[in-house]
């Protein structure tokens, strides 16, 4: 699909739209994966993504096709850390929509998000991938924007 694709800051009022969004990622994640491993609540997600944009918590960039169909997103948050040697920022989520994809949607977001963390003195931008070997595709995607593996996984604990 060839599509005249736009990427643009997003606001508040653009939280339902990337919420949807979000939901597709997390179901694409979950099914792959076969593991109930997100909660996902459209309501809650849109109206946590819109509060920490208005207190500019989290900075998306959206992309949108010529017939304005929102078509993928990118997530950052700013980040600190002695070892990063300073401010960077972690991009939480990316998504871009399988009709969409190998149509460089991708390739724009990170492009975004890495000016915008010129922009902002960032020294780095992290990302986590999607479990491996099941998303391979994205690891491979995130090496040929320039990313390097930097060691250690990705822990949480429920609090």
């Amino acid at each position: 699909m060839n599509a005249n694709i736009t990427i643009k800051t997003a606001t508040p009022g653009d939280s339902h739209e990337i919420a949807v969004m979000v939901g597709e990622l997390l179901s694409e994640i979950m099914n792959t994966i076969g593991v109930q491993a997100f909660n996902f609540d459209l309501k809650e997600t849109t109206d946590r993504l819109r509060d920490f944009l208005n207190r500019e918590k989290y900075f998306v960039f959206i992309a949108h096709d010529e017939g304005k169909k929102a078509v993928g997103f990118l997530a950052l948050y700013e980040s600190h850390a002695l070892y990063a040697e300073g401010s960077f920022g972690t991009i939480p989520e990316l998504y871009v929509r399988p009709e969409y994809r190998s149509n460089n949607v991708g390739f724009r977001l990170v492009s975004q998000a890495k000016s915008f963390g010129v922009s902002r003195g960032w020294k780095r931008l992290e990302v986590t991938t999607p479990p491996l070997p099941q998303f391979d595709k994205t690891l491979a995607f995130y090496e040929r924007e320039g990313f390097a593996i930097s060691g250690g996984r990705k822990l949480k604990v429920v609090l």
